[in-house]
């Protein structure tokens, strides 16, 4: 993953019980925390999503896998070939999980059953990041190697290309009225993607801020990275509003929408996640000190999961305000 610069080490082995990791219960500042070390050292998870049914999937990076955790076990569901840079990852409403595959060339799918497949890209190789379900059952994806926001359904793929010469499509997020939003890495600015398929882009106020991961919270404002410029942004009513990171955190990574219109994100640089309600920003310490959480989703309950590229995939039960 060095397009953004983050580094990773290799979880130590950890005792197995088995074909299911061990798994830590630790009582942790505002409820109880519950870590899911991978059941091989070398996985590294990066992406993680939460199903219909309370199952929560991530990727793995490095590994010839995709993990799932469903009623408290970890379960390590094998694919062919071995991943790549795998941080894309939704679950859309049957439960199906859908993962970019760069190694493939291809996105992945996974139903609720464990059958796999996929979609080949038609190219001769890939770059892919982020990854969304929308709610008319279509998958979006930004796509680096077609310099584009792709839309996947019913098996065919719809390329949005990106006129900025500067481009870097790496985030993306659908609201509930099927508005796509998307970042551009390198070209420092946010896109929308409208239903009819007009493109319209917004610069960030911080130059060469390096957006990465977006999302749309519940009063439908758009929130977005700042990974340079270790900020958050709040796109609405046509303006940006931003949120710097305080002194000993830093290095945002991901974005998530909780039921009670708070956005969640990860710390790589002060093992924590960060939450951002009423314009108020908060931090939640990690178990552990070199936890470096990559990704992050929410379930129905509020509780918020985290993808740990040290090798774990973590949770912490959903606090109050």
């Amino acid at each position: 993953m060095s397009k953004k610069g983050i580094y990773i080490s290799a979880a130590a082995a950890l005792a197995l019980v088995g074909a299911f990791a061990v798994v830590w219960f630790l009582w942790h500042q505002d409820g109880r925390s519950i870590e899911y070390p991978m059941a091989v050292a070398t996985d590294i998870p990066t992406a993680v999503a939460v199903g219909p049914s309370g199952e929560v999937w991530f990727t793995i990076d490095f590994g010839d896998a995709m993990g799932v955790i469903r009623d408290g076990k970890l379960h390590r569901i094998a694919k062919p070939g071995r991943n790549v840079e795998p941080i894309g990852l939704a679950v859309d409403a049957s439960g199906a999980a859908w993962f970019t595959d760069p190694a493939a060339i291809a996105i992945g799918r996974i139903s609720p059953d464990g059958k796999l497949s996929s979609v080949p890209l038609g190219t001769p190789i890939a770059r892919l990041a982020r990854l969304a379900a929308a709610p008319d059952g279509a998958i979006w994806f930004a796509e680096a190697t077609g310099y584009s926001f792709t839309r996947l359904k019913d098996g065919t793929l719809t390329r949005h290309t990106v006129e900025s010469l500067r481009g870097g499509p790496y985030g993306v997020a659908v609201a509930v009225d099927g508005t796509v939003w998307g970042t551009l890495q390198a070209g420092n600015q946010l896109t929308r993607i409208g239903t009819a398929g007009d493109m319209t882009d917004y610069e960030l106020p911080t130059r060469a801020s390096s957006p990465t991961d977006v999302a749309v919270g519940r009063d439908g404002s758009v929130w977005v990275v700042e990974f340079r410029g270790n900020k958050l942004a709040r796109f609405r009513d046509g303006k940006f509003t931003e949120y710097p990171l305080p002194e000993g955190k830093a290095a945002p990574s991901g974005l998530a929408p909780a039921p009670d219109g708070s956005i969640w994100f990860g710390v790589l640089r002060g093992a924590a996640l960060g939450r951002m309600h009423d314009d108020k920003m908060r931090f939640f310490a990690l178990p552990r000190d070199n936890a470096r959480p990559y990704s992050v989703a929410v379930d129905q309950q509020g509780n918020v999961w985290y993808a740990d590229i040290t090798g774990y995939v973590g949770m912490i039960s959903a606090p109050g305000h």
